[in-house]
């Protein structure tokens, strides 16, 4: 698979309005975000497809792999950046620590970033004064479009934050960070979740595991990978065309049934009459 690289802090790339995407799956080794100007499609993130319109933004972090289909004419709006971009604005080492594990975390807010409603419009209005300085080249159109990408990384933090364990923050010690990142990138594979296995990758006793991950978390281990698959199973109902018993097997439940039973229980609704709602929900939104 092609991966790309950036070798400055941050890059912006409005491309012509197209009706085929040029490239097939491939990856970076930078942060990208994703603004639809205009047009519909679907965006494959990590094998999820995701469904794009007009204002929508995506973020890609490293290592992600992506591709579009496109449905209808879409112009595309690439803003990337690296980590060397966000250390120029001096922020603390606490901070600093705290954005780059939320961006790392992208994958708890799949589709578009922007979830809280009222972030939408805001967020509308400064990518258009991104493309508007981009293309003109005006005074202070550097620096202006520096503090544009920063406003953005942070209205994005801010709302993938919104995803994460309430009682994760920059004071979190890295051990606790470190066994979330280990659940998310293991969570399809139920024999390395299991506490014996995370203990001794974690160098933290069995008996104590647990309760080291309550304290800085405020859930259970349990709890909080019940809370992340309930996550990846709406994601796959709203975005994809996948069968119940696909996503059953996929996240390590005994079978459908064992699915439908849990699912039910923390959403209150059947995974079918879940994604029902969200095809009509998409569809009163086009209209």
């Amino acid at each position: 698979m092609v991966k790309d690289n950036l070798y400055q802090p941050f890059e912006i790339v409005l491309r012509e309005p197209m009706d085929v995407c040029p490239r097939n799956m491939h990856s970076h080794s930078f942060f990208e975000f994703i603004y639809i100007v205009s047009g519909t499609g679907k965006q494959c993130i990590n094998q999820s497809k995701f469904t794009y319109k007009p204002g929508h933004l995506f973020l890609l972090t490293p290592n992600d792999s992506h591709y579009f289909t496109i449905e209808t004419t879409t112009q595309f709006l690439f803003i990337r950046f690296n980590l060397d971009y966000i250390k120029q604005h001096n922020l603390s080492g606490e901070m600093l620590k705290n954005l780059e594990f939320i961006l790392k975390n992208a994958n708890q807010a799949p589709g578009c970033v922007i979830k809280n409603y009222d972030d939408r419009p805001v967020m509308k209005s400064i990518m258009n004064a991104v493309i508007t300085e981009h293309l003109n080249h005006g005074l202070y159109s550097k620096e202006l479009l520096q503090q544009y990408i920063y406003t953005v990384i942070m209205i994005v933090t801010r709302n993938i934050a919104f995803s994460l364990p309430q009682e994760v923050d920059e004071t979190t010690e890295e051990k606790a960070l470190n066994i979330l990142q280990y659940i998310q990138a293991n969570i399809y594979f139920p024999e390395k979740l299991k506490a014996e296995v995370m203990s001794d990758k974690m160098g933290i006793s069995e008996t104590y595991l647990g309760r080291y991950f309550k304290k800085h978390t405020s859930e259970t281990m349990q709890q909080y990978i019940i809370n992340y698959k309930i996550k990846l199973i709406e994601n796959r109902l709203l975005h994809s065309n996948m069968r119940m018993a696909e996503i059953a097997n996929e996240l390590g439940f005994n079978d459908e049934s064992h699915l439908n039973r849990i699912f039910k229980k923390y959403k209150h609704v059947n995974p079918s009459d879940f994604r029902k709602m969200g095809a009509k929900e998409k569809l009163t939104a086009m209209v």
